[in-house]
């Protein structure tokens, strides 16, 4: 049995998606233009405004991001941390990837709204991966340093390309991290 083709609307936002993913990834989000991302989708400009509303609204749209975080609580309190960082390379550049992330990040050093995006993100999704199995009055600080973490990695490895981690085998990064995202995690601060 074959899916149902999507709607000529669902497709024209899709189009939109794309080429508004594009333009923010080269030129971010001040330099991005609707004129830009509407000529890409070989739309007219006010389409994008009839779907999107807005450039705020478009970029909310194109960084809609779901870490898929594993549920922790069911993995032994001893892996958690290797699980965590396990899943954030896989999200980075294994099968879980896609261009969303590394369009956040590169947006989120010049652009306060994604910057609040990406706090949006962590604090929804980390903080709620963690507080199944972190106690509530050590949240916050153990979630802002997993994520200080997880966030320099992706910085340095994915967007600076820093050599001694760019090239390294995502299995040694591993190695080199978990037990300090396990400390941050389960160990004393």
């Amino acid at each position: 049995m074959s899916l149902p083709a999507l709607r000529k609307s669902d497709r024209t936002r899709q189009a939109i998606l794309t080429a508004a993913r594009d333009h923010f990834a080269m030129r971010g989000y001040d330099r991005a233009s609707i004129r830009a991302i509407a000529a890409q989708a070989s739309i007219d400009p006010s389409l994008v405004i009839r779907y999107f509303t807005s450039k705020e609204q478009l970029f909310a749209a194109a960084v809609d991001v779901d870490l898929r975080l594993p549920e922790l609580s069911s993995i032994q309190k001893t892996r958690r941390g290797r699980a965590l960082i396990e899943h954030f390379i896989a999200r980075w550049e294994g099968e879980l990837s896609d261009d969303v992330l590394t369009l956040l990040l590169r947006s989120a050093a010049t652009n306060e709204q994604a910057a609040e995006r990406l706090r949006d993100v962590f604090c929804e999704q980390v903080v709620g991966t963690l507080r199944e199995v972190v106690p509530p009055e050590e949240l916050n600080r153990r979630a802002g340093l997993i994520a200080s973490q997880l966030l320099g990695l992706a910085l340095t490895r994915y967007l600076l390309r820093l050599p001694g981690l760019a090239e390294r085998p995502a299995g040694e990064v591993i190695d080199d991290i978990a037990p300090t995202i396990q400390r941050y995690l389960a160990g004393d601060l």
